[in-house]
């Protein structure tokens, strides 16, 4: 078992990160899949993942949203440890209970919506709140019908998914994850599954998130005209490790890695 004396129960100080992977490491079998990770996610701060296919990048989401176990290494979220407990004044692997409470305040939305097809966009949004959260249904259907006017989807809350784009989908995904108030939002792939005249009305909603509900956010995206728009920091994956981190412009515009200009040639060559 790993020695996790040296990981602090929870992180203190002046400047706190919202996210932190601390030598965070995931395998399967011998196959490494990310390779003593450290990475900070600010307040507010919108953070994009880049990278080849089998880089980690999905893996990074799911484990923050406890769906994959680590292997070594601990997740802190808002301070405390996600993906661990403190137990008699050191740290071990969370229990069920604890990993419950922990991801209460991580909402994800991913690249096929997952709305629930017999509910209409209201009662998508109402869902959560009220059989997780334990809201009543007035209060439930306030919150909701905040978050659709916030996506620009009240006008379709009495429509089932069957009958919205793909966009408004996406839109309506994200105000049911929303509706949790969650402190991190995680994005999968979510533009990927629309029309390129859509893209632009899901980049200008999530836009809008940090002002209004000052949401941390880590995206995963293989877009890169998304993932420019958007980013406050790219982080460009190989091999299970950061390869590299910038802002967009210095990333795309400057890229200081071999791997990562190598990359960028061909993403705009296949485009």
């Amino acid at each position: 078992m790993e020695d996790l004396s040296s990981f602090p129960l929870e992180l203190t100080g002046p400047d706190i990160p919202m996210v932190r992977f601390m030598n965070v490491r995931k395998t399967y079998g011998d196959f490494v899949v990310l390779d003593n990770l450290n990475l900070d996610v600010a307040p507010s701060e919108l953070v994009t993942v880049i990278g080849p296919s089998g880089s980690g990048k999905t893996t990074v989401l799911r484990m923050l949203m406890t769906l994959e176990k680590i292997n070594g290494g601990v997740i802190y979220v808002d301070g405390k440890p996600l993906t661990h407990m403190p137990k008699n004044g050191v740290l071990v692997p969370a229990d069920a209970k604890y990993l419950r409470k922990a991801r209460s305040s991580i909402g994800m939305c991913f690249q096929h919506f997952n709305l629930f097809p017999h509910m209409t966009a209201l009662q998508n949004c109402m869902e959560g709140p009220v059989q997780v959260l334990g809201l009543s249904r007035q209060d439930a259907r306030g919150r909701a019908e905040e978050l659709l006017s916030l996506v620009g989807m009240i006008d379709k809350k009495d429509q089932h998914p069957a009958r919205l784009s793909g966009g408004q989908q996406q839109r309506v995904a994200i105000a049911r994850a929303l509706a949790m108030r969650p402190k991190v939002m995680l994005f999968d792939e979510v533009t990927s599954a629309l029309d390129p005249e859509v893209i632009g009305e899901v980049t200008n909603v999530i836009k809008d998130l940090v002002p209004k509900h000052k949401l941390t956010m880590l995206m995963v995206t293989h877009q890169m005209g998304f993932a420019r728009d958007i980013s406050d920091r790219i982080c460009f994956f190989y091999a299970g490790k950061i390869e590299e981190q910038n802002s967009p412009d210095e990333l795309f515009t400057n890229p200081q890695s071999k791997r990562t200009q190598q990359f960028l040639s061909a993403v705009k060559a296949a485009d």
